[in-house]
């Protein structure tokens, strides 16, 4: 019994040492690959940061939220060599991490949804991306729990992706090589890109993977009811599809003349008929043959999206009203490796192939969409901008370096955190800002890029400032969403401020910039005023009365909002300001008010 223990506690040593070696190592490579790249260019690189810019950025990175004044304090005098190091791990794992990367994931799928009820998922979706994340659950897995997600969407997180745009196979399409490839596909859906590899007809083979796939409201009058289901076709008669047209037909057309004109119709169909013949009537004569019927029933059906479709039909683009042509998956990267489909495989035969040829370690992109979309967002630039939009007419930039990430990720199994550890580890994501003196064109990564914070690390990073617990923030009465949001007991505040302050996180950083509103927000926030005043038992009045010297109050202030100490400069300013101003609580009151509105509070340095 005690050998078997102690084999167990020896492999899983063995294990995470070879995890940690492992990113330690490629971190080196990178960092040393980058460095020669850069000097091929005549570019020397910055130096590694300071301790407390440092812990910032990570904290923000992988915890969302900025360190507190006794954290910034003990690291900072901390001489462990390997602190970084441990700091990275520990942050990893913290709950913290998983409750922003699920949120952030939450926010790529959501932001680009088709389907306008995606709301109805998004509490359970951002639950399970969060529940996968601490967990460390291989990228891999995840793609295909997302891919062949069934089950009621308020409760089934999973079904996030294929709900957000109602199952519909060629929005799919699009969205799966957009996010698990960095592919864009979505122009093909209507016409071949001159300059690029994969054409129309290889978007249209892709979306055969998925036709169906049904989203249906379950519970009659109940809005949120719906599911995410697999159509078969013995599924397919007992809903109503599989309807035998000629009887319908035969029905209507009571005269026996091979037509049904308007007087034959009854019901909804009567209601309508003048529509039907401006869809079908192709030949004008005011009625309508079985053929054109039968056009009547297939254009209703494409018209309602979620139902599902036994086989895929690539449009017509020269004859929208018809059929189109049956159209079988087939996967568009030909290095890909993955199983053969026989025709009229199922559902989720044709899911689970499509994920197993996504996540082939011979699929280059897989793996190098994950390792570019993170290092972009620690980094504030990818290696290919925009980060979802790669493919091999793209260009990106130290092309080598990337490869080394992704090849790592493949050989960790897909290893969620290694990326991160990795990517945090290295001199290139730890280095210090530089100004840029000319216009003259700098490459990236020779030092730190400072980027505007998310929505969820501005709002954490906010209520750790104030010292409350994130809660509401502003007025909800009137704000519908707002409190049904409440009822089903999510963080309303956290919803209104991304409301306020959220962008698709797909979109490149140097095209995020704030706006209006948001700085009204932080400015006149009626919340926020009562939470920085100086008097009672908020923060700021905590810190007055604990240090009475001016200098010494504004040295924890500023490491309280910003994380550091402030300059010379800094602290004759202020320190002249309190002094006219006479009233010492309402002069900082004015200081942190102009801390918390500062760009350097609401961006990563």
């Amino acid at each position: 019994m005690r050998f078997a223990i102690a084999t167990c506690l020896l492999a899983f040593l063995s294990n995470s040492v070879f995890a940690e070696d492992s990113s330690t190592e490629t971190a080196s490579r990178v960092d040393e690959l980058l460095v020669k790249l850069l000097a091929d260019e005549g570019v020397t690189v910055a130096p590694v940061t300071k301790d407390e810019d440092f812990l910032r950025r990570v904290y923000l990175d992988l915890a969302g939220v900025v360190p507190s004044p006794k954290e910034s304090t003990l690291f900072g005098l901390n001489p462990d060599p390997s602190k970084r190091s441990k700091v990275i791990n520990s942050l990893l794992e913290s709950e913290d991490f998983g409750k922003l990367w699920g949120a952030y994931w939450r926010n790529v799928v959501i932001s680009r949804a088709t389907e306008a009820r995606a709301r109805i998922v998004q509490p359970a979706f951002e639950r399970w991306f969060v529940d996968q994340m601490n967990e460390n659950r291989p990228w891999d897995e995840i793609t295909r729990t997302l891919i062949t997600a069934t089950g009621p969407v308020g409760e089934t997180g999973e079904t996030g992706l294929i709900f957000s745009h109602t199952g519909q196979p060629e929005e799919l399409a699009a969205e799966v090589s957009r996010i698990f490839l960095g592919i864009q596909m979505s122009c093909a859906n209507c016409h071949d890109h001159p300059t690029d590899s994969w054409k129309r007809e290889d978007f249209h083979q892709l979306a055969a993977f998925m036709p169906r796939i049904s989203v249906r409201r379950e519970e009659p009058g109940n809005p949120r009811s719906f599911a995410v289901r697999s159509l078969e076709k013995n599924q397919r008669g007992r809903r109503g599809r599989d309807i035998d047209v000629d009887q319908i037909f035969r029905a209507l057309d009571r005269n026996r003349d091979g037509f049904i004109v308007k007087s034959e119709a009854r019901g909804q169909m009567a209601q309508r008929f003048d529509r039907l013949l401006d869809l079908a009537d192709a030949d004008k004569n005011k009625k309508l043959s079985k053929a054109e019927f039968n056009k009547t029933r297939e254009a209703a059906n494409n018209a309602m999206p979620g139902r599902g479709e036994l086989e895929y039909y690539m449009p017509n683009l020269n004859n929208p009203a018809s059929k189109g042509k049956l159209t079988q998956p087939v996967f568009f990267i030909p290095e890909a490796k993955g199983p053969r489909l026989r025709s009229g495989a199922d559902d989720m035969t044709r899911r689970h192939a499509l994920v197993d040829y996504i996540t082939s370690p011979t699929n280059p992109w897989f793996a190098r969409a994950f390792t570019n979309r993170i290092w972009a967002e620690m980094l504030g630039q990818g290696f290919y901008t925009p980060i979802d939009d790669m493919g091999p007419e793209r260009i990106a930039m130290f092309e080598e370096v990337l490869e080394i990430l992704a090849q790592g990720f493949v050989e960790n199994d897909y290893d969620v955190k290694w990326v991160y550890r990795t990517i945090a580890k290295t001199e290139a994501y730890q280095r210090e800002l530089r100004s840029q003196q000319s216009d003259e064109y700098v490459p990236p990564f020779a030092s730190a890029t400072p980027t505007r914070l998310r929505s969820d690390q501005i709002y954490k990073s906010l209520f750790q400032v104030l010292g409350v617990s994130a809660g509401t923030v502003g007025d909800i009465r009137g704000n519908r969403f707002a409190m049904t949001a409440r009822r089903g007991g999510q963080d309303v505040g956290k919803l209104i401020f991304q409301q306020t302050f959220g962008v698709d996180p797909s979109m490149p950083k140097d095209d995020i910039i704030g706006n209006v509103p948001q700085a009204l927000f932080m400015m006149n926030s009626g919340q926020i005023e009562q939470m920085i005043r100086g008097t009672g038992d908020t923060k700021l009045a905590r810190i007055l009365r604990k240090q009475s010297n001016d200098e010494d109050a504004l040295s924890e202030l500023y490491l309280l909002v910003l994380s550091r100490e402030p300059t010379d400069t800094e602290l004759a300013i202020n320190t002249k300001y309190a002094t006219e101003v006479g009233n010492r609580s309402e002069a900082f009151e004015d200081i942190m008010w102009s801390l918390l509105n500062s760009t350097e509070f609401i961006s990563k340095r």
